[in-house]
């Protein structure tokens, strides 16, 4: 699979920019916390020196002549009697609260401060009132972050670009020689089974031709597993109507030489005419796979079961081996990962199995005792 250097660098660059702004945005918080606390107790001295306005300016009335209430710009004040009805009052709301000390409704902010009884006007309460937007401050900080997050994208973006850059070409190089290998592979495998079947029909079937056919077989299956991971995003495979019957068989009928080299036999129960909506290429690796693994891992001298039957609108296929079994049914699935190394194989069938199962909405069930055998039960939908 080629490296794409410019997808490489967005998935990365978002990866890495989330990592980092979640470091970056504590501090961010940290400090629009501090900044909110220290507006707020901004807020509270200035409601503070405007009360002592207020009480200086009562403080200072003779009682003679009309006494004129202080009014300011920003702020609203009023006087209350010890029961909360207002004596005189310029605010344009009645208070939650009566509580004396400093108050937060919405966007208000009010400071109640406690009158000697029977001194200013027969008032009890000063209430001094400011509007207070903290929006303001939130807004800042998250223009803050935005603009963070977009910096840190971008140079992430420019910076992983240039670095996978390199690994792209070498990426590039290295799928070319993958795709010359392939072909070049391809034409004398083709060339090697072609002339075994000459040689067998000329001089009889022996050990030896069995041989060489059953490898040229399993090299030809990896070979297609190789294709199959080269070709899987760059072309569309479409799906058909397929005989599962038949095609099942044909392909243990494939794998039966193989199997016969380790002298295992491929028992089937395939009921016929069970059609399945799929790609022949993928369901060919479905099969071929499963098959070869369970050739694979089965011992020598044992036989292994081939069922395919229809219930209700699912087609069940089940491969069952007697073989070594599976200590990890978990693992058998990640790439590269085998459970015997010296089986052989790379470790890419059942991934590829995998892939294509999950594309295809396909359910398998796998049923594994160690060293009682495998089943891998297959449910299709049926066409």
């Amino acid at each position: 699979m080629l490296l794409d250097a410019k997808r490489y660098a967005i998935k990365y660059a978002f990866f890495y920019t989330a990592i980092i702004a979640t470091i970056l945005f504590v501090p961010l918080f940290v400090y629009t916390s501090l900044v909110l606390d220290i507006n707020e107790a901004k807020n509270r001295k200035e409601l503070q020196r405007v009360a002592l306005k207020i009480v200086a300016k009562m403080e200072s009335y003779n009682n003679e002549g009309i006494f004129v209430y202080p009014r300011f710009l920003l702020y609203k004040s009023g006087l209350y009697d010890e029961n909360f009805k207002p004596i005189f009052t310029l605010l344009d709301f009645t208070p939650k609260s009566f509580r004396p000390g400093y108050h937060i409704e919405g966007k208000r902010r009010y400071l109640i401060i406690q009158l000697p009884k029977n001194l200013y006007f027969h008032a009890s309460y000063l209430i001094v009132s400011k509007e207070f937007d903290p929006w303001q401050i939130y807004r800042t900080s998250i223009g803050i972050g935005i603009a963070i997050v977009l910096i840190l994208l971008l140079f992430s973006y420019v910076v992983l670009k240039n670095f996978s850059q390199p690994f792209e070409k070498l990426n590039q190089a290295l799928d070319n020689f993958i795709k010359d290998s392939m072909h070049e592979i391809n034409t004398p495998l083709s060339i090697i089974s072609v002339n075994v079947d000459m040689i067998a029909r000329k001089m009889g079937e022996n050990k030896h031709l069995h041989r060489i056919k059953a490898a040229a077989k399993t090299l030809a299956n990896i070979y297609n597993d190789m294709d199959y991971l080269i070709k899987k995003d760059k072309i569309e495979y479409k799906k058909e109507r397929i005989d599962f019957s038949e095609f099942l068989q044909e392909r243990v009928d494939y794998f039966q030489e193989i199997a016969n080299l380790r002298n295992i036999s491929i028992r089937v129960s395939i009921q016929p005419k069970i059609f399945v909506c799929m790609n022949k290429v993928k369901l060919q690796r479905v099969v071929d796979n499963t098959l070869s693994n369970a050739i694979k891992y089965s011992k020598e001298n044992a036989y292994i079961k081939v069922y395919l039957k229809k219930q209700n609108a699912k087609a069940i296929l089940t491969i069952k081996d007697y073989g070594i079994g599976i200590e990890n049914p978990q693992k058998i699935f990640d790439r590269y990962y085998r459970e015997d190394i010296d089986k052989g194989g790379f470790g890419i069938g059942l991934n590829i199995v995998k892939n294509i199962i999950d594309e295809e909405g396909i359910t398998l069930k796998v049923v594994s005792k160690p060293a009682k055998g495998a089943a891998f039960i297959y449910f299709f939908t049926t066409a």
